[in-house]
């Protein structure tokens, strides 16, 4: 299966996507995306096998309608979400997995008037026309709600981040204390690997005792500022960074 990284280089191909597209409604020969798409069927099977090899898509042998050897055709393997958010203090790009199993199984990930719908074709083969209309129009209208709360959400998170930056800058006077404390917002509810944090930056046993020590102590000092409160402890106490930023840990 793809990484992100794959999956991006494959779709940023206006062809790709154009082959993708046809290919989730119905399984396609090349020489049908070809006469489609409006490019040669050789540049056709060079994109289906960059997605074949990616799983994205696989290929069958079927019978020939005219009697002649049996043809290739290709089909929508992999089902995934990608989202990508972009904007000052917003950087996020995750690929999702979309879950497995029947309307039944997916029911008890749901919400609302779309329980209803999951249950309601649970167990079904075929739906007519007319009904899978109606159960689009339904699940259609549910995911643009949702997306319309993750965008103020995503809004939200943006907002609180830019003011947090603002006081980052003035508060933490070099880049590597700056740089160490954005990497602990990207994921606030997890531990922080300081020791690849300080490989990555290339710094030595010395260099990184007293970059941390910096840190926690603005961290602590910022906290008494803004609150109005203080820690006191004997400095052989080593503060987790979650207690320091007020964060509780994740219990993953």
């Amino acid at each position: 299966m793809a990484d992100l990284d794959q999956a991006l280089a494959i779709l940023q191909n206006k062809a790709r996507r154009a082959i993708l597209e046809r290919l989730v409604r119905e399984p396609h020969y090349p020489l049908q995306l070809a006469e489609q798409i409006g490019i040669s069927q050789q540049a056709v099977m060079k994109h289906l096998k960059m997605l074949e090899k990616a799983e994205f898509v696989v290929k069958i042998k079927v019978a020939s309608n005219k009697g002649g050897p049996p043809k290739n055709i290709y089909h929508v393997q992999q089902a995934l979400s990608i989202r990508i958010d972009l904007g000052p203090d917003l950087f996020l790009c995750s690929k999702r997995i979309l879950p497995s199993g029947g309307p039944l199984k997916l029911s008890s990930k749901l919400k609302g008037e779309v329980v209803g719908i999951a249950e309601d074709v649970s167990g079904r083969k075929k739906i007519g026309v007319g009904e899978g209309a109606h159960h689009l129009s339904a699940i259609s209208k549910a995911i643009e709600s949702l997306d319309k709360e993750r965008d103020a959400l995503i809004s939200l998170h943006q907002q609180i981040k830019q003011r947090v930056s603002t006081t980052v800058d003035s508060d933490f006077e070099s880049y590597e204390q700056r740089l160490m404390i954005h990497n602990i917002l990207e994921s606030p509810g997890m531990n922080f690997n300081f020791k690849e944090f300080a490989k990555d930056l290339q710094l030595g046993s010395e260099a990184s005792e007293r970059l941390m020590d910096e840190v926690r102590t603005r961290v602590i000092r910022q906290m008494a500022e803004r609150t109005n409160q203080f820690i006191a402890a004997p400095q052989s106490i080593e503060l987790p960074w979650w207690a320091a930023l007020g964060i509780k840990p994740s219990e993953d």
